[in-house]
């Protein structure tokens, strides 16, 4: 008993099969996550290490240098870079794709292990984590108006980051750009040392004399007492009067020697929203975590929160992850239910019954609610990409239903009974339909395994179609030809139609009849001159060949997220208020722009990453938020060009503008790394090569990462004079430290908060080399040494950075696109700079987004190649033939004219998801090749000559093939399109699918007939009688 007549005997178990996955479907459904795309598992690790008070060169020597030497020897690393900077390392470890990174991080802490006491002693311990884009804020959220910037910042921190971090899916709450109040002490250094006292004493005093400590317990009969010691300030009187005693033993008091006073902690970043003065709090959240989840619990919070909030301070959304994902999934929803609409039309047309369509037209929901079933136990979330995957799969879906329910209505046609046209007729295609399903799921398999982000990005589309084509394979071999034998009717000829719906199924029957007597003709004459079609057929590849360097390559194809980036980088050692001076005038002409919604800027950071870096006074950031899509004329690229040109005429500033992108790397389009050991020839090399760069079209934002050196003085030891009194660096480290930007020594509490109490001199008090050089240093006989005897003080110019890769000095000269596909521009700047001489020792590389475009191209172009190999073997099995599945794979190069056409009408670039597509149609377009040969060689195992086969057989599978290309085709018309925010992520993906389809399609009526006369006839010559051997033993 056969799959269908078990189907049609059985159904109502059917009937309650299909109820169960329908309910298990909507619960699966309401229990996917929703994102916008899917989890992805970088291979990178970094390694962050703080060294207070130490420039780029000393840490480089001393701190990362010994890292990377040691994180060298971990297995899998690709390559290693780092950063040096003031007061810290970072030492980047990227891995093979597919690493164990919860391994890596174990393996990494035991390496610095290794190493750890032979790192200075004034560096911190390194910290290491995985690179997670989780660790990028989700939501963006201003407090503003009403209170001074320390009281927002006060709420900010007491009120609502507590609320925030206690929601479900959220991480960390990060506070930026707000004031924090502290009492300063501010030691007037003359008298500090006419009594001969040191800042570390005074330290010592304020941390001794503010305390409050348990002394334990006493029992008093029954009772047991706590006893506490209570020293705490109370005001700031008694602070004042906090005791000294100096090297001769008289006490002086705290206020004799210096300034107290309540101010607030130095400013070292400043937001703003709209140009008005905002505190920024940045929620991010757990990894995993459903965004959109919440996105919806942080916006409900912080609407109870503003109800309690005292009076007109005002808390706002600045930016929301989970809009852009929220549109992006309502557009691939409404695409894919247009496809499946004019999939469904387009059944109708063809079948021109009622019934007959809504057999097949059920086939698309039970299908995609079976979907969500494997999607949930798969591990899967509702993403653009697996959404995408169902948009895509809407018009395949109906394919095997189609080609099953056009046998059992030929069968009837032929006066079959109902019970032997559903169980009979669905048998006679059953190996064919589950050959073709199997070849568009195993496609994909090669895809699921390869490394690189092109596998961990489309893994969900791939495993979403699968699953889906899946189900309908078994949706068309249970559910049709239940439904068939309980609906399908054959309806007697109409010879005067009178409705309209009559006419129109009228002519159109009349219309097939004369496609199949042309199509039968179009073959006689094709197997008439085989040389003729595939002479012609072979100059199409070749046209097609040689148009596809026109097309251009590129990582991910431009996605219109409403989204601007401005970085303002000022020469370095501006202030922060010149910096925010100049930002503020970015915003205002930001603002001007009816298109702008809001403007957020934070001064003293860049791009988002103050919090992986430390904030730098001269540079700044501004994120413009644009109104929908839907309400303005002009794109995100249009805007951006028009910014870039009115922000160039502000003086003093090098500005930046850019797009953000919903799939991005986190390095530029264009990155090339020069290596080399000298600093300044690297400085000279690289300003040598970024002008080159500027000269290609299609660049912008050209930078290099060795910026003009920042002046700054040098203490160095002298380490013999500074040993004769006791002295270490570290101790005079601390002493500058302290003396320049003070130490928070202990806590005040006063009007019901705490707030820390720095120590310093007087800012005053030091305005040159001079008066640096006769800052005292305490040694530990208790005598006063200025710092000039133990130390030399000279001015330098130092590197704001020290990059370095794969443990050697590198430069990166980085630049974004405009106008030009990345492969297009990338190869001018490849062949302009092959002729650029470089001194000895020095190279060049090329990394960015092309490397990774260059090695995801790699990566899938194996798995084609793997995947049509698979595809071989399943049709292999089916026809236990070695030449009939070759003759198929006929219809893949086939495919290939129409995606060249389409890309260059269309004037689409090709990209990753484009190649998805192209992987897509090699499973695709073989379909039709299997049930046109399937039935061929089912008419001469019945007796039929090899000729006549072909003309009966090509006729009979016409209508389905078009049906079944033709579902595909208008079902992604609209995913091809691209309307909606985030549609055009997916649109290359289409319009290849599309092209490819339609051609091959067309083409496969033709050639594939001719191919299989051929080489049938070359295998005859080679093996005589094979042919006819095989079909007598399949009789």
């Amino acid at each position: 008993m056969n799959v269908p007549e078990l189907a049609v005997r059985r159904s109502v178990t059917v009937l309650m099969i299909v109820i169960g996955v329908l309910v298990l479907g909507f619960l699966s459904l309401s229990r996917l996550s929703l994102d916008l795309l899917p989890d992805i598992t970088y291979p990178v690790a970094l390694v962050t290490t703080d060294y207070p008070g130490a420039g780029p060169e000393e840490i480089e020597k001393s701190v990362t240098r010994p890292l990377e030497e040691v994180l060298s020897t971990l297995n899998n690393v690709d390559t290693i870079t780092s950063n040096s900077q003031t007061g810290s390392s970072m030492v980047i470890l990227r891995f093979e794709w597919g690493t164990d990174m919860d391994q890596v991080t174990i393996d990494v802490r035991e390496k610095i292990d290794m190493i750890r006491d032979y790192l200075p002693d004034g560096a911190g311990d390194p910290m290491v984590m995985k690179m997670d884009p989780n660790v990028m804020p989700v939501l963006q959220i201003s407090l503003s108006g009403g209170r001074d910037l320390a009281e927002l910042t006060r709420l900010a921190e007491e009120e609502i980051k507590p609320r925030l971090e206690r929601l479900p899916g959220a991480a960390w709450v990060v506070v930026t750009g707000g004031r924090t109040r502290e009492v300063q002490v501010l030691v007037d250094p003359v008298k500090l040392n006419s009594y001969g006292l040191s800042l570390s004493q005074v330290a010592q005093a304020l941390s001794a004399e503010n305390v409050g400590l348990s002394a334990g317990t006493m029992k008093q009969g029954k009772k047991e007492l706590l006893i506490t010691t209570s020293g705490e300030y109370e005001d700031l009187l008694q602070l004042a009067n906090t005791p000294l005693t100096t090297p001769g033993g008289a006490v002086v008091y705290l206020k004799d020697i210096s300034e107290i006073k309540q101010g607030y902690a130095e400013l070292t970043q400043k937001t703003s929203l709209n140009g008005q003065p905002a505190v920024g709090v940045h929620v991010l959240k757990q990894s995993g975590a459903n965004t959109v989840q919440v996105s919806r619990a942080v916006q409900e919070e912080l609407t109870a929160l503003q109800k309690e909030l005292p009076g007109r301070i005002e808390t706002g959304v600045v930016f929301d992850q989970a809009d852009f994902i929220r549109t992006s999934i309502n557009t691939v929803v409404e695409h894919a239910l247009q496809g499946a609409l004019l999939a469904v039309l387009v059944i109708f047309l063809f079948l021109r019954s009622f019934r007959s369509t809504v057999i097949i037209g059920l086939s698309i929901p039970i299908s995609i609610i079976a979907t969500f079933v494997m999607m949930y136990f798969g591990g899967l979330t509702l993403n653009i990409l697996s959404l995408g995957g169902l948009a895509m799969g809407v018009g395949m879906i109906v394919d095997d239903s189609i080609v099953v329910l056009e046998v059992i209505y030929r069968y009837r046609e032929a006066g079959a009974s109902p019970w032997e046209a559903a169980t009979a007729g669905a048998q006679e295609v059953a190996m064919a339909v589950t050959a073709s399903t199997l070849t568009n799921v195993i496609i994909f398999l090669p895809v699921v395994f390869v490394q690189g982000i092109a596998s961990q990005i489309f893994r969900d589309l791939a495993l979403t179609v699968s699953f889906a084509l899946l189900a309908s394979l078994l949706v068309a071999l249970t559910v049709v030809p239940v439904l068939a034998y309980r609906l399908v009717r054959v309806a007697g000829v109409e010879k005067e139609p009178r409705t309209p719906l009559g006419r129109l199924s009228f002519s159109l029957g009349r219309f097939f009849e004369g496609m199949n007597a042309s199509y039968r003709r179009l073959l006689e004459w094709a197997l008439g001159h085989r040389k003729a079609v595939l002479g012609g057929t072979a100059l199409l590849f070749v046209i097609s060949l040689g148009l596809s360097p026109v097309i251009g390559a590129e990582f991910f194809p431009y996605v219109d997220t409403g989204e601007i980036s401005i970085n303002v980088k000022m020469p370095r050692g501006t202030g922060l208020e010149e910096t925010g001076r100049v930002a503020g005038q970015v915003e205002e002409i930001c603002g001007s722009l009816p298109e702008v919604k809001t403007t957020f800027s934070s001064v003293g950071a860049s791009s988002g990453m103050e919090f992986f870096q430390g904030a730098s006074a001269d540079r700044a950031s501004i994120r413009v938020k644009l109104t929908p899509r839907r309400e303005r004329s002009r794109s995100t690229s249009e805007l951006v060009e028009e910014l870039r040109g009115r922000l160039e005429g502000i003086p003093g500033a090098e500005i930046e503008v850019d797009e953000s992108q919903a799939v991005s790397m986190g390095t530029a389009p264009i990155s090339i790394t020069l290596e080399g050991d000298d600093l300044e020839v690297l400085k000279a090399e690289a300003e040598k090569i970024a002008a080159i760069v500027e000269q290609v079209p299609g660049t912008s934002n050209v930078s290099t990462s060795l910026e003009e050196g920042k002046q700054e003085i040098e203490v160095r030891l002298k380490r013999e004079e500074a040993a004769s009194y006791g002295l270490g660096t570290a101790q005079v480290a601390q002493v500058l430290r302290t003396a320049i930007s003070g130490q928070v020594v202990t806590t005040y509490r006063g009007e019901g908060e705490e707030i820390d109490l720095r120590l310093r001199l007087d800012p005053g008090a030091i305005q040159s080399l001079d008066d640096l050089g006769a800052l005292t240093v305490l040694t530990p006989t208790g005598a006063q040494v200025p710092l000039r005897e133990v130390a030399e003080l000279n001015w330098k110019e130092s590197p704001v950075v020290v990059s370095r890769e794969n443990q050697t000095r590198a430069c990166y000269i980085t630049a974004d696109l405009r106008g030009r596909p990345l492969g297009s521009v990338m190869e001018d700047i490849q062949n302009r700079l092959k002729g650029h001489p470089l001194p000895a020792g020095y190279r060049i590389t090329y990394g960015g987004e092309f490397q990774e475009m260059t090695e995801a191209f790699g990566s899938l172009a194996l798995a084609l190649v793997l995947g049509i190999l698979l595809v071989y073997m399943v049709m292999a099995s089916q026809f236990e033939s070695l030449s009939h599945p070759f003759v198929i794979m006929f219809t893949i190069p086939l495919a290939f004219i129409g995606v060249v056409a389409a890309f260059v009408l269309t004037g689409k670039t090709f990209s990753i998801p484009a190649f998805i597509g192209v992987i897509m149609l090699a499973g695709i377009v073989v379909k039709n090749g299997i049930v046109l040969v399937d039935y061929i060689n089912t008419l001469r195992r019945r007796g039929v000559s090899r000729r006549e086969a072909i003309l009966r057989a090509g006729p009979i599978r016409l209508r389905p093939v078009l049906m079944t290309a033709l579902t595909a085709i208008f079902g992604m018309v609209p995913l091809a399109l691209g309307f909606g925010e985030g549609g055009e992520l997916l649109s290359p993906l289409a319009v290849g699918v599309i092209g490819g389809l339609t051609v091959a399609t067309f083409l496969t009526l033709v050639v594939v007939p001719v191919m299989y006369t051929l080489v049938e006839d070359l295998v005859e010559k080679l093996v005589p009688g094979t042919a006819a051997r095989s079909f007598q033993q399949a009789q």
